[in-house]
């Protein structure tokens, strides 16, 4: 789940995500206490509780969120990115599409144009993970129950094989991957914000999946950094298509298309081409001046001086970037915030400590 302002400007937090509601109808996953022996029905799925394979035990958790797997509805209109969605639709005949970008280059909204727009013969899936998905057991209750969104009934043994605590790599999943490879039609799982899964067991265990996925089944993930998976070996096969920051900025008239004519601020060229350049065609960064421009008389003098300490932005990261960081790397980055360059040494003399040319490693690898 994101926070930050919807709108139609492609940015991460633009599709209109609808708020969680408890719900039990997921096709095909039983509602039962994950590792518990009662045969019985309960309303409850899922567990705290660990073995040494990763497999929750019995402990109380929420019942699966149906919204969770909902396609993100589209508010107003949008910047349709064609060469994007071709390059998405032609990365289907590899295994994996990872779009790794930080927050607000329009990942979510890209791949969600990209399911709302699909034929009848085409077949995705969805998923929007949150933090409590670190946990394998409900990672995989989330995946089939996306999966029978799109092919019911499909998993319903592997899910059966979770419930009573089988070996995820062992049992659970090749019954999955035997489960999929006899359909006959392809399909699309994308799966969201999956930046939120620090559990190693969950990124051995994908590896696992994507290593030995059918043809028929496409893996599409979005993440703020690079997961831990064989991405190097996907990449040596031809099995792993990319899109980073780089490829989803906009261009310039992308830039104005959202401005003038999506937004209706009737900006003049040269403002639009300087916005361009100080947002590096950021999406969230130009929807969000475009906030501030609204009823503004001065709006050629705004953007002149628009920056990084402009209102919405600073809200924006505070929420989507800096509250989401452990204490320790939050308080680094407040305390080097004042200086207009960084390095390890520069960084090392304000905080009167050593280690920091490693923090800002793991800050541009992440």
């Amino acid at each position: 789940g994101r926070t930050s302002p919807p709108g139609p400007a492609g940015n991460d937090g633009d599709a209109e995500k609808p708020a969680p509601t408890q719900d039990v109808s997921t096709p095909s996953v039983p509602a039962r206490t994950l590792g518990s022996t009662d045969s019985r029905g309960s309303d409850v799925i899922g567990s705290a509780g660990r073995s040494d394979n990763g497999v929750g035990e019995g402990a109380e958790r929420a019942v699966l969120l149906a919204t969770k797997l909902h396609v993100p509805a589209m508010r107003g209109r949008l910047v349709h990115r064609a060469a994007l969605l071709e390059a998405l639709s032609a990365g289907r005949r590899r295994k994996l599409t990872l779009l790794s970008a930080p927050a607000g280059w329009g990942k979510t909204t890209l791949l969600a144009q990209w399911a709302l727009g699909a034929g009848e013969d085409q077949r995705f899936g969805w998923l929007s993970l949150d933090r409590s998905d670190n946990d394998p057991v409900w990672f995989w209750m989330y995946v089939v129950a996306a999966l029978q969104k799109v092919s019911p009934g499909v998993g319903t043994r592997a899910v059966e094989l979770l419930a009573m605590g089988a070996d995820p790599v062992q049992v659970v999943l090749p019954t999955l991957l035997n489960d999929l490879d006899t359909i006959a039609s392809p399909m699309v799982l994308i799966v969201d914000d999956y930046h939120l899964v620090v559990n190693r067991a969950v990124h051995e265990q994908l590896a696992f999946v994507i290593g030995r996925v059918p043809a028929n089944l496409h893996l599409v993930l979005a993440t703020r950094s690079d997961p831990m998976l064989p991405l190097a070996r996907l990449r040596a096969s031809a099995d792993l298509v990319e899109m980073r920051s780089d490829d989803l900025r906009f261009r310039a008239i992308e830039a104005d298309h959202l401005l003038n004519d999506v937004l209706g601020l009737d900006l003049a060229h040269e403002d639009i081409q300087l916005l361009h350049r100080r947002t590096e065609g950021w999406a969230a960064g130009l929807y969000l001046a475009a906030l501030s421009l609204a009823g503004r008389p001065d709006g050629a003098a705004f953007i002149r001086t628009f920056a990084g300490d402009n209102r919405h932005i600073a809200d924006y990261l505070m929420c989507e970037v800096l509250e989401g960081q452990p204490p320790q790397m939050r308080s680094f980055l407040l305390r080097t915030s004042v200086l207009g360059r960084l390095s390890g040494a520069l960084c090392d003399a304000v905080l009167q400590t050593s280690g920091s040319a490693s923090v800002l490693e793991k800050i541009e690898r992440e």
